[in-house]
């Protein structure tokens, strides 16, 4: 009975988050007063635009490197990409896969670059990866703001700026719905864009074929122990460098498959909020800075943005004012990052305060 009541109080507290998303959301629901069909339709939109930006994210953690916000540095490159696509006037799934070998490279020198400094930074990897965030952003600004157009040649005039250079502010992705168009089914008014969950089927085959080969262990290993892994051979760090070397690249096909799904391109701040919303539903699916997992992501995806949909007009409903739903959207998207944090805290000291308890029992009926 003991051991029962362990296990429940361990599920409990590694389930805080998503238990109180999902409260809220039974709350929201009702008040938000939308239809059945047009909340799966939505989820099912958002479970295919954002799962794999979500997904992109394991690895690092696998790694022990947690939360991997430098994703942005991916998310750039994938920007790149769809840019240079955009002027060649590659159209549907063709100009998307050209856009990912375009964003493919670039990805991985900033990916080296990331892990380098990441490497430089053990214990401090989430705050660094941030700031190398930041830091990058500054430079992609200044590749499309002043060499694009100038040294680098664009030949469609209507993506420059009216001095002659520079990408302008939003460009419409002529390859939006590339993938969708694949396979593309409706059931009960619902549409079910199968061609890019395939391809979100096919990250999740990968995860789970990575983590059984010779890297993918020795990443659980360092995830687990730099010390011991050192000790064993194992070169620290190289295997985290991959690790955030392949997460950045996932990072680029993550959000040229959000943008194909959105339409359009906010060339300069689309990718500065990628990771922030990532990492959030991430950690809404119940995962942690030491452990995540493809579920975690998938029903922290569906969790997080069903709050997403619902709170605005649930807000307006109850309040009469609709930016009332709209701040708690917004510090909700914020908060849950912190407080999943706390509780991860808070949760491996109760863990360890369990653990002794049960020892200290096992002890005593043992001496009886």
């Amino acid at each position: 009975m003991r051991l029962d009541n362990r296990s429940i109080k361990k599920f409990l507290t590694s389930s805080a988050v998503p238990i109180l998303f999902l409260v809220i959301s039974i709350i929201a629901i009702p008040l938000s007063r939308f239809s059945g069909v047009y909340l799966v339709r939505e989820i099912v939109t958002r479970l295919a635009r954002d799962s794999f930006l979500v997904l992109a994210l394991l690895l690092p953690v696998m790694a022990g490197m947690g939360i991997n916000f430098g994703m942005i540095l991916g998310a750039m490159a994938g920007q790149i990409g769809l840019i240079f696509i955009t002027d060649w006037g590659v159209y549907g799934a063709p100009g998307l896969i050209l856009a990912m070998l375009v964003g493919t490279p670039i990805a991985i020198l900033l990916g080296y670059f990331g892990g380098a400094v990441l490497n430089r930074a053990k214990g401090r990897e989430m705050i660094t990866s941030m700031i190398l965030g930041l830091f990058i952003l500054g430079i992609y600004q200044f590749f499309l703001l002043y060499l694009c157009g100038s040294i680098i040649p664009i030949k469609s005039p209507t993506m420059l700026l009216s001095r002659g250079y520079g990408i302008r502010n939003a460009i419409n992705l002529e390859v939006a719905g590339g993938f969708d168009k694949l396979l593309l089914f409706k059931i009960g008014g619902v549409p079910i864009p199968v061609g890019t969950f395939l391809i979100i089927g096919v990250i999740c085959l990968f995860i789970v074929w990575f983590r059984k080969t010779k890297l993918g262990q020795d990443m659980r290993a360092v995830g687990q122990d730099m010390i011991v892994s050192d000790t064993a051979g194992i070169n620290v760090e190289k295997t985290r460098t991959q690790s955030i070397i392949i997460s950045t690249v996932l990072a680029c096909y993550g959000q040229i498959i959000y943008l194909q799904e959105i339409g359009t391109l906010n060339t300069y701040n689309g990718s500065d909020q990628a990771a922030l919303f990532a990492a959030a539903a991430l950690l809404v699916g119940g995962a942690t800075v030491s452990k995540a997992s493809i579920p975690n992501a998938i029903i922290g995806t569906a969790l997080f943005h069903l709050m997403f949909v619902v709170m605005p007009m649930a807000g307006k409903n109850l309040t009469g004012s609709a930016m009332l739903g709209e701040y708690f959207r917004m510090f909700v998207s914020y908060g849950v990052v912190t407080l999943s944090l706390v509780l991860h805290s808070w949760k491996r000291q109760k863990d360890k305060e369990m653990d002794r308890a049960y020892l200290r029992a096992a002890g005593g009926n043992a001496a009886k």
